[in-house]
C-alpha cells in the first residue's frame, strides 16, 4: 500500500537540506564537548550550528555534506546563536555520527 505524506501529518513543516561544511571552530563554552560548524548551504546561504561531533577531527569535516533541518527557531546555546540543527545517530559508543548523502549532491538540496 503506497502512503503519501499529507500536508497535515506535519512533516512537510520540517525542512531538510544537504550542505558542505566550510568551517568548524572549537567551542569551550558549551556543557559538552561541541564545534561551532558552519555550512554553506547554497542559495539559502551559510548557516552556523553547535555539534557535538568533536570526536571527527576539525579538517576531516572541512568540505563534507552534511543533512540538517534548516526552518527550526535559532537556539542560544552558551551565547552562540546555532541557526540549524544537523542530523546524525548515535553510535553503540554513543559518538554522533552525521548523516550525509552517499553521493555528491548540491549544496542547499532538499532531502525528502
Amino acid at each position: 500500500m503506497d502512503q503519501k505524506i499529507k500536508p497535515e501529518d506535519g512533516f512537510v513543516d520540517v525542512d531538510i537540506r544537504v550542505g558542505r561544511v566550510t568551517d568548524v571552530q572549537p567551542f569551550p563554552r558549551s556543557r559538552n564537548p561541541s564545534y561551532k560548524v558552519e555550512i554553506d548551504f547554497g542559495p539559502f546561504g551559510r548557516k552556523w550550528s553547535s555539534a557535538q561531533i568533536t570526536h571527527y577531527d576539525k579538517d576531516e569535516l572541512l568540505g563534507t555534506l552534511v543533512v540538517a533541518v534548516v526552518n527550526l527557531p535559532p537556539r542560544s546555546i552558551a551565547g552562540f546563536n546555532s541557526e540549524v540543527l544537523i542530523l546524525g545517530a548515535r553510535d553503540a559508543e554513543g559518538r554522533v555520527i552525521l548523516l550525509a548523502p552517499r553521493s555528491d549532491v548540491g549544496s542547499g538540496e532538499a532531502v525528502f
